[in-house]
């Protein structure tokens, strides 16, 4: 396989004004980002950015609503992914009063990363203009590159006010097993005839995900994609075993689009696959930083290999 450049970052943040986050905060940092975002990158003001001349070269829809290309069969897609991961502080309800601190991470995918200065600066003023509902106001403090990895480093502080010099990161790789236990981070949501799997879930259909979320990123945001035979793919998935401990977890977020709350929920737990995973191995690496399934971009689909 071509290898997909991903690197995550940790943002640390300072409470301002008192807030609560919720259950499950993903949606709420992804909105604030694209509004901030949007903001930033938007030279003519439309409202609609399909209709905008500038909708193909904008950094804009190129992060955060990816265009599909104007050779491409729409049939093809259901979704064009975007080449980021807001992942949320840890889930469960928490109040948190001025002066304290916050973090949570974010995941940058091929052509995203070097766009990181501009990313950074739309934090800072989405954490200005305010979070949620209440419009609570935070600082950026610091950029970790990396975090919990040998390649940590402060990328930027907001005493210095200017980003460091960033090494380049390489996903570890896995040694060759025939048995890995993954541990799900935050709810997963894969669908099947548009129910979400949960017991019923197969080593095909959690690898196959996974399999076409990386070649569907590596696709739209890497310069060198390879299709792999994906019958061929999925006819070694069919011969993984799945054996799985999932319940399920569900909670309320509000759509600043609809005007309204929205019940949203997925599966947490563990899943052990087992068989000849030798195919599938260096994409599982990766996946811890991708995330698998729906909603990703709110920070869903994390999981963690256990061994």
């Amino acid at each position: 396989m071509t290898q997909l450049q991903v690197q995550r970052y940790q943002f640390n943040c300072q409470v301002q004004t008192p807030f609560r986050l919720n259950d499950y905060s993903g949606s709420m940092l992804r909105g604030a980002f694209g509004r901030a975002l949007r903001k930033l990158a938007c030279v003519t003001k439309m409202d609609n950015c399909k209709a905008c001349l500038l909708y193909r070269q904008c950094t804009y829809p190129k992060i955060f609503e990816t265009p599909a290309p104007t050779n491409a069969d729409l049939q093809r897609f259901s979704a064009i992914p975007n080449p980021f991961i807001v992942e949320p502080p840890p889930m469960g309800e928490r109040n948190l009063q001025v002066g304290e601190e916050f973090s949570f991470g974010l995941v940058l995918i091929g052509q995203a990363i070097p766009h990181l200065p501009l990313i950074i600066y739309a934090w800072q003023e989405a954490l200005q203009q305010g979070l949620g509902k209440s419009h609570a106001k935070a600082a950026l403090q610091s950029v970790i590159f990396e975090p919990g990895q040998l390649s940590e480093q402060v990328i930027y502080s907001s005493q210095q006010g200017e980003l460091l010099a960033e090494p380049q990161f390489e996903c570890p790789l896995l040694e060759p097993v025939d048995r890995l236990k993954l541990r799900l981070l935050t709810p997963l949501r894969i669908q099947q005839r548009g129910r979400v799997l949960s017991h019923a879930m197969q080593g095909r259909d959690f690898l196959m995900a996974l399999v076409r979320r990386y070649y569907l990123l590596q696709e739209f945001h890497s310069e060198h994609y390879q299709a792999p035979d994906f019958s061929a793919l999925a006819q070694q998935a069919e011969g993984i075993q799945c054996k799985t401990q999932f319940h399920w977890y569900e909670w309320q977020r509000y759509s600043s689009r609809q005007k309204q709350k929205m019940v949203f929920g997925g599966v947490l737990g563990e899943l052990e696959l087992e068989g000849d995973l030798a195919d599938f191995l260096p994409i599982l690496a990766l996946g811890q930083w991708l995330h698998v399934g729906n909603k990703t971009t709110f920070g869903m689909g994390r999981y963690l290999i256990d061994g």
